[in-house]
Formats: structure tokens, C-alpha cells, sequence
């Protein structure tokens, strides 16, 4: 339902302007914003790789325990609480508001970079480019990257704030994560402003570096297609189509557009997978990700600590410490956006629904993508790695596409698809963050339509200035600038999280455990 609140000033003011501030600066001096963001990035990225690597391990380490042990029966919101969607529809809006551009835009793109050494990734590794072990390592990664640990981010502290708000009755806000290690001293007014500033900047300028993405990732592949150069007027054409798409659906609320399109864009994934099972070297594909799986497997451990010092800069702060930045960016508010859509799930049902099978999905995304094209690779059948270091980090997916059958098709779909996927991450975020911007308003009311849209048409602005003036060696430097800004702005507040999480779950799982015995009310019929 539609809310009546007020607007939250002291939340909205402050960063909306830092946004609005950033925007200007890269219209007229994008040089300097670019150059503050790069600061930013190897300060946060390279310097504090360690705490990043910690974080995301002990997320993963928490949600696991708490998935295994009794405390997955408590159902969140009581025992006798209903679910609001059906786990299909709920399963689509976790993965599709989750994912955004990412599983499309690097399903070939990230693999071939890898098998190719394009940009420096296996230095370090000890075996050549192109080679069988460089196959096996470039699928091995992505599940790495995509998998289990950075679906725990947006878990635990998702789980945190349902569990705080629906079964200890504390407000629908970020802050209340952190009431079992503060006491409600973190209700604060100073506390919980400075928390939802950053985590409004954190995601703010996470979903500006997707968009961004995106926007460089559709207009190639328009470009290589159709003919239509990639320039400022291209991608300012795209910025107006994309973010109409996800204001729209923002406003028409979670119940109606988010679900809709959610549901949507699961079905294309879901058809784009088929349609590669069938026409793909399907022996290849399942030889080669088993063999990744056990190679993933077997260096887990490492990967999950490396700070760069045994894989290098190019592999380890370009790529997981850059991924890990998106994830803790988002985690904050993609966990109250999950929380709203997880009433009456028992935590066992809301983990296997936001960790357990978007991780799944992620994987096998990726081994079917990214195998195909390392095939194809190897078989010169396609020089996509050639085709990457003349155009792009981005580059490879459209002329991957044009390989397949029906390409006069699937191009079309794929370019849809994004935008779909765009939208559908970014009109849950709109609308988080406009929630964040409203006072006193709970898990099942609406923020104001006005403030979905001041969101949206900023968000779309400062990804639009990113893209279209700060490039780099990869095509999307400036943009990865931007994402590990905004993972930097949350990564402290991530971590209290975490702590908060252990004390709660593990420490003191004793205090819960009542929950995980109670059972639904038997009432009888009249």
C-alpha cells in the first residue's frame, strides 16, 4: 500500500547532494572525478583487500552454520506467519533484483579474459594462456566469483534485518542488524543517519557502475550488430529507455511491476540456458565444469584469503576484490528489499530461496556460457580473446551471440534482456532507497512515488556521465572506479553486520532456539 510518510531530510539531503555534486563534477571536470574514484578504488581495493577477503568469508561461515543447524526452522514473522508470493515468484525476484546486468554481461566475456591472460589475470598461475589447466581455471574462477560466498553478503545481513524486524519487532530499518550488538543505543538519531548514509551512497554508486555497464555492454553490442556507433548520444538514448523501464516498475510497487518483470526476466535466463544446452557443445560443457567444480573446490580455501599476493593485482583486485565491492555496496539495501519479500518463510526456505539456489543458478550460468565460448576458443571455431583486446573488456558476448543459430534473434533478446535485467535489479534499489529517504515506514508500505523518481533520473544521470567520458584500458575502468566507491562507503558497517550476525546466530543461538521448536496453531474448523 501506498504510504503517507514524510520525507526523511536529513537522510535524503546529504545524498542526493554528495550524488548530485558527483554528477555535475563529471560533466564538467569528469578528469577529477575519475581521478578520485581511482584513489578510492586501490586505497580501498588493494590496501584493505584483507578485510574485504575476512568479510565475505565469515558471511559465508555464518549463513552456513545457521542453514544447517535447528535455528533454518524459525519462521520469520512467527509460527504462524504466511508467505506473501510463491516460492517460484519469490525465487525470481530474489535472483533477478539481485544479479542485475552481471551474469550476461560477463558469461563469455569474463572466461575468455581469463583463458587469454587479456589483461594480466594468470601472470601468477604457472601455466599458459589458452591452455587445458587455463580452461579449467577461467570456469573454476567464476564460480569463485559468482557463487556461494558473494550470494552470503546479501544473505546474512537480508536475514539480519527480517528476523529483527518481523520476529523481534524492531523497526524495518538497517540499523535495527545491529541492536543485538549495540542494545537499542544504535536507534540513535546521529547512528541510524550516518548508517543509512552510507549505505544510500554504497548503492547509490554500486547501481550507477552496473547502469554503467550496461550501458557500455548494450550500445557494443548495438554497435557491432546494427551498425549504431557508440557514442555520448548512444548511450544518453539508452540511459532514457533504461531508466524510464525501471522507474515505471518502481512505482507501480513491489506486488505489481517488480514482480511482473521479475518473474519475466527469470524466464529468458532460464530460455537463454536452454537454448545453449541445445545448440552448444553440451559433452564439452558438462566435462569441463565438473572438472572446474573440483579445481574451484580444491583451491577454495586460497582464493577465499588471496589479498593479491599470490594471484596478482590483475586477477585479485581487478576482478574479486571488484566484485566484492558490488556485493557489500548492495548488501545493505538488498537485504531490506529482500526482507520485504521474505515474510513467513522459515530461515531454512529464505536461505535456499537467496543463497542457495541464486549461487546454483549463477554457476551454471556461467559453466554453460563460458564453456561454449572457451570451446570455441580452443577450436578456432571464434577469436574472441583477439576480438576482447581490439574492443573491450565487453566485447565478446555479441560476437559470441553471432555464432549461434537464429543470431538475427537471440541479439535482439540478449539486448532485451539486459535492459530487463537492469531494470528489474534497479527499480528493488529505487525503491529501497526511497524507503531509506521516508520516516517511519514498515516492510509492506510503499515510499513515495516522487522519491522513486528523483532516485532513478540520478542514479541513471551519474552512470550515464561515468560511461560516457571515463573509459580506460578495459572500456569500464571508470565505472569500476565508481562500484569499489561504493563498497568502500559500507564495508565498515558490512562488518559490524557480520558481528552482530555471530553474536546472534552462534554466540547466543541459545536465546532463539525456542523459536526453531514452536509450531504452527492447530485451530479448528467451526
Amino acid at each position: 500500500m501506498r504510504t503517507k510518510h514524510k520525507l526523511n531530510a536529513v537522510i535524503f539531503i546529504p545524498t542526493f547532494s554528495i550524488i548530485f555534486i558527483a554528477a555535475l563534477i563529471g560533466i564538467f571536470n569528469n578528469e577529477a572525478l575519475v581521478s578520485v574514484a581511482k584513489s578510492v578504488f586501490y586505497f580501498s581495493l588493494s590496501d584493505f583487500s584483507w578485510l574485504y577477503q575476512l568479510g565475505t568469508v565469515s558471511a559465508l561461515i555464518i549463513v552456513g552454520f545457521v542453514f544447517f543447524s535447528p535455528i533454518g526452522k524459525i519462521r520469520l514473522g512467527g509460527a504462524d506467519a504466511k508467505p506473501n508470493f510463491s516460492f517460484a515468484s519469490n525465487f525470481a525476484i530474489a535472483l533477478s533484483g539481485g544479479i542485475a546486468t552481471g551474469v550476461v554481461t560477463y558469461s563469455v566475456n569474463e572466461p575468455i579474459i581469463l583463458l587469454g591472460n587479456i589483461y594480466g589475470e594468470i601472470a601468477q598461475q604457472g601455466f599458459d594462456p589458452v591452455s587445458a589447466e587455463a580452461a579449467i581455471f577461467a570456469i573454476a574462477r567464476t564460480y569463485h566469483n559468482w557463487g556461494f560466498i558473494p550470494y552470503a553478503t546479501y544473505s546474512i545481513v537480508g536475514l539480519m534485518i527480517a528476523y529483527m524486524h518481523y520476529n523481534r519487532k524492531e523497526k524495518f530499518s538497517i540499523a535495527s542488524t545491529l541492536v543485538p550488538l549495540f542494545g537499542q543505543k544504535v536507534y540513535h538519531p546521529a547512528s541510524v543517519v550516518a548508517i543509512n548514509i552510507f549505505s544510500v551512497l554504497g548503492v547509490a554508486l554500486g547501481l550507477a557502475a552496473s547502469l554503467g555497464a550496461g550501458l557500455a555492454l548494450i550500445s557494443s553490442g548495438i554497435e557491432s550488430y546494427y551498425g549504431v556507433p557508440a557514442n555520448p548520444i548512444t548511450w544518453l538514448v539508452l540511459t532514457l529507455v533504461i531508466a524510464t523501464a525501471f522507474i515505471l516498475s518502481a512505482v507501480s510497487g513491489l506486488k505489481r511491476g517488480i514482480r511482473i518483470l521479475s518473474s519475466f526476466n527469470a524466464y529468458i535466463f532460464y530460455l537463454f540456458l536452454f537454448i545453449l544446452l541445445v545448440v552448444g557443445p553440451l559433452g564439452y560443457i558438462l566435462s569441463l565444469s565438473t572438472t572446474s567444480l573440483g579445481y574451484w573446490l580444491n583451491n577454495i580455501l586460497l582464493w577465499s584469503f588471496d589479498t593479491k599476493e599470490h594471484g596478482g593485482e590483475a586477477l585479485v583486485t581487478w576482478w574479486t576484490m571488484y566484485d566484492w565491492s558490488i556485493w557489500i555496496a548492495y548488501a545493505p539495501l538488498m537485504g531490506l528489499f529482500l526482507a520485504r519479500i521474505s515474510y513467513g518463510r522459515t530461515i531454512k526456505e529464505f536461505l535456499i530461496i537467496n543463497w542457495i539456489l541464486p549461487a546454483v543458478f549463477s554457476m551454471v550460468w556461467f559453466a554453460v556460457w563460458g564453456a561454449s565460448a572457451i570451446k570455441w576458443q580452443l577450436d578456432g571455431t571464434l577469436d574472441l580473446i583477439q576480438i576482447i583486446t581490439d574492443n573491450g573488456a565487453v566485447a565478446g558476448l555479441w560476437a559470441f551471440l553471432q555464432n549461434l543459430p537464429f543470431a538475427f534473434i537471440l541479439i535482439p533478446l540478449a539486448i532485451f534482456t539486459l535492459i530487463i535485467s537492469f531494470s528489474t535489479a534497479a527499480d528493488s534499489m529505487t525503491s529501497t532507497i526511497a524507503t531509506i529517504c521516508t520516516k517511519d515506514i514498515n516492510a509492506d508500505e510503499e515510499a513515495p512515488t516522487y522519491l522513486k523518481i528523483v532516485w532513478g533520473v540520478s542514479i541513471g544521470a551519474i552512470a550515464y556521465v561515468m560511461v560516457a567520458f571515463g573509459g580506460g584500458s578495459q572500456g569500464v575502468d571508470g565505472i569500476k572506479y565508481l562500484a569499489s566507491a561504493g563498497g568502500s562507503m559500507v564495508v565498515i558497517l558490512f562488518i559490524l553486520i557480520l558481528i552482530s550476525a555471530f553474536k546472534l546466530f552462534i554466540y547466543n543461538k541459545d536465546t532463539i532456539m525456542p523459536e526453531a521448536l514452536s509450531k504452527p496453531s492447530q485451530k479448528k474448523e467451526p
